[in-house]
């Protein structure tokens, strides 16, 4: 067998996230990738007076060269390209930007050019003695009644009115409306059913205290302003008028504090042992803002001693991953997305600057880790599966199941030895 001769590849380092990699690719090479590419063509087509197979090459390299050559080149660019990344450890994070230094000819080495994002080297130094405030997680009986009363306004519901006709304020109605904006109707200037609260606040939040006093049958005529940035494009900032029919009066009946009230929620058998749930749930939601703003602080100072560049690719994806998360978050409550009709590139530049503070930090955070050593044992792994558990309200067995998954069992660990090098930093940090 011919031995395969090395492909030529010298690295220039353009800036400290960008190499530009210059390679060569013997002739040999290329003229094996030309034979095979003729081979393959001259089974595939039909030539006058040829059976499949037999054209004689110099007929194939008339008619079909040019394409054969764009083929080739293209196969030996990302085969090269992808060869010299691992022959050479580069730890590219962007794809590309390929560039010939001439066309493929026969019997010729081929050269060509490949710029491409790489993740930067980072070695921290100073990182003790960080600058940190002092925080305690803590959950007041005031906090924990202002929830409770929050989960029993939600859990209130609409009962029919008896015994009047007349909207009184606090009511909840059904209206049926036509809105037009300049005499003209719009998308979603009309419905039926609607339930409205008649209290202070917007219309287009359900909320209209001018319905105070409409009887039951009785049409409202009023005006309302759509703000600026408001959703449909035809009625932004203009005035539009509605007419509302009243068509039924609701009360709001909110339920009793009570035993009663904790069954039917699931917060417990008793009101004790919901208002010790909520005082945990709480408690957790505070510990865990306090370990982000210690993460946020460590970083803070952290980066402004190791300073160091990102490189445009990595702060992309993490834009991409902020706007996925807000996306699934606003389907959990169901919102679609694309309906609010964004301006995706004026939200992209606004979370331009936390995303690129965020891939420094974690890049940060895995230097120090790595140059400190620090590991994730089993016993980690257990503890963290059990508070995962507890605050999550999943069984250990459905979260081990889940880190079965090599792509969730990779984010799982990333995440646990950030939590222990954080620790290490707070461990030798200076508290004010």
């Amino acid at each position: 067998m011919d031995a395969v001769e090395p492909l030529e590849v010298k690295i220039e380092e353009t800036s400290q996230v960008e190499r530009t990699l210059s390679i060569t690719v013997p002739a040999s090479t290329v003229e094996k990738k030309l034979d095979l590419a003729y081979l393959a063509l001259g089974l595939r087509v039909r030539l006058p007076g040829f059976r499949p197979g037999k054209a004689p090459r110099r007929l194939l390299e008339q008619r079909y060269s040019e394409q054969i050559e764009d083929e080739v080149v293209r196969d030996l660019t990302q085969q090269a390209y992808l060869d010299a990344l691992e022959q050479h450890s580069v730890d590219a994070v962007s794809s590309p930007s390929m560039m010939n230094e001439g066309a493929l000819k026969k019997g010729q080495p081929f050269k060509f050019q490949a710029k491409v994002q790489v993740r930067p080297k980072v070695n921290p130094t100073d990182y003790t003695g960080l600058e940190l405030q002092k925080r305690e997680a803590t959950v007041t009986d005031e906090q924990v009644e202002k929830r409770l009363e929050e989960i029993r306004k939600r859990m209130a519901k609409l009962v029919p009115v008896e015994g009047r006709d007349v909207a009184r304020a606090g009511d909840w109605v059904t209206v049926d409306y036509v809105a037009t904006v300049e005499g003209a109707e719009f998308p979603g200037g009309k419905a039926e059913g609607v339930k409205v609260e008649i209290a202070p606040g917007e219309i287009i939040h359900s909320k209209v205290a001018a319905l105070e006093g409409v009887k039951v049958g009785e049409t409202k005529t009023l005006d309302y302003t759509f703000p600026p940035d408001y959703q449909v494009e035809a009625v932004k900032g203009k005035t539009g008028r509605f007419q509302l029919t009243v068509k039924d009066l609701n009360a709001q009946v909110t339920p009793e504090l009570n035993d009663d009230f904790a069954k039917e929620i699931g917060g417990g058998q008793t009101l004790a042992e919901m208002r010790e749930k909520v005082r945990n749930d709480l408690l957790a939601a505070e510990r865990a803002k306090v370990r982000q703003a210690d993460r946020d602080e460590l970083l803070k100072d952290l980066l402004k001693r190791n300073p160091f560049e990102v490189p445009e690719a990595m702060v992309e994806h993490a834009v991409d991953n902020m706007l996925q998360t807000a996306v699934r978050s606003m389907q959990r409550q169901g919102v679609d997305f694309s309906q609010l009709r964004l301006d995706l590139a004026s939200l992209r530049a606004d979370l331009k600057q936390k995303a690129s503070t965020e891939v420094k930090g974690t890049l940060a955070l895995e230097a120090v880790g790595r140059k400190e050593g620090v590991d994730v044992s089993s016993e980690d792994v257990d503890a963290k599966i059990q508070e995962l558990s507890r605050e999550t309200g999943n069984s250990v067995e459905v979260i081990q199941q889940a880190l079965e998954d090599p792509g969730t069992k990779r984010q799982f660990y990333e995440k646990l030895r950030e939590e222990k090098t954080i620790e290490f930093l707070k461990a030798r940090a200076k508290y004010s």
